[in-house]
């Protein structure tokens, strides 16, 4: 989607996410988990504007932690649409490489304001299989996410599944998958200011002559941080700086 509103400078996020897997009847799990921040920068060129998000994050599961850095990039073209030109986020952490834009065009935009009742819609499946997923829109509450008002929607949405997961590509899957959650916009700019997404697969798992029930979770919150004002800097000629307004 095109964007009529210039945005600000870059902003910080904080980041974390889970992924519980569990295999078979039996109660045992496995468990991700993801706990770090990002910064997404913009720049532009004529109409197009290029997008550049980099997180660094810490990850944990039963073997301990690890330190972790991805990068997602994505252009957005003069004719209106997202392009992905770089994918090193494997762990679906950056704010671009979500069921939602990173920012909204105008007509977008308005229609969320003014949005009271459920609406359905399609989105793309995030696991890349080429599935669509099919469900509804609902007003979200409005307030505020590091200081900035945002209106806020609600997205819920299931489909197909099948395929490899995601870094585990020996292992193939079939089932449906169910995607809901909250994603929040700026009111003054339509930029992406936060988003609670929650991703069930419920599925089969085919391994070797074996076949296991599978259910897997995958949770993502992403929360964008205050912006800091830089420090206020003395005129010309003056003694002492005047503090910045918020």
């Amino acid at each position: 989607m095109a964007t009529a509103i210039p945005v600000f400078a870059d902003q910080q996020y904080d980041v974390r996410g889970e992924d519980v897997y569990r295999v078979g009847s039996g109660p045992e799990t496995s468990r991700v988990s993801y706990d770090g921040t990002q910064l997404l920068a913009v720049t532009h060129e004529g109409k197009q504007a290029r997008y550049d998000a980099q997180a660094r994050y810490q990850r944990r599961d039963a073997e301990g932690k690890s330190d972790a850095r991805a990068r997602f990039v994505q252009e957005l073209l003069p004719n209106g649409t997202f392009a992905d030109t770089l994918d090193q986020d494997p762990d679906f952490l950056t704010v671009l490489n979500q069921p939602f834009a990173v920012q909204l065009d105008a007509v977008t935009m308005h229609d969320l304001t003014h949005l009271h009742v459920q609406v359905p819609f399609a989105a793309a499946s995030p696991l890349g299989d080429g599935a669509v997923l099919r469900g509804y829109l609902r007003p979200g509450t409005a307030g505020e996410i590091g200081g900035r008002p945002a209106i806020s929607v609600r997205f819920q949405a299931e489909g197909p599944m099948s395929g490899s997961l995601p870094g585990k590509a020996q292992l193939t899957i079939s089932g449906r998958m169910r995607m809901d959650g909250t994603a929040y916009y700026a009111v003054d700019n339509a930029m992406l200011l936060a988003l609670d997404a929650t991703l069930t697969i419920d599925a089969k798992l085919k391994q070797t002559a074996q076949t296991l029930p599978v259910q897997i979770v995958y949770r993502r919150h992403i929360r964008a941080l205050p912006k800091t004002l830089p420090p206020a800097q003395p005129a010309a000629g003056a003694g002492t700086a005047s503090p910045a307004t918020p």
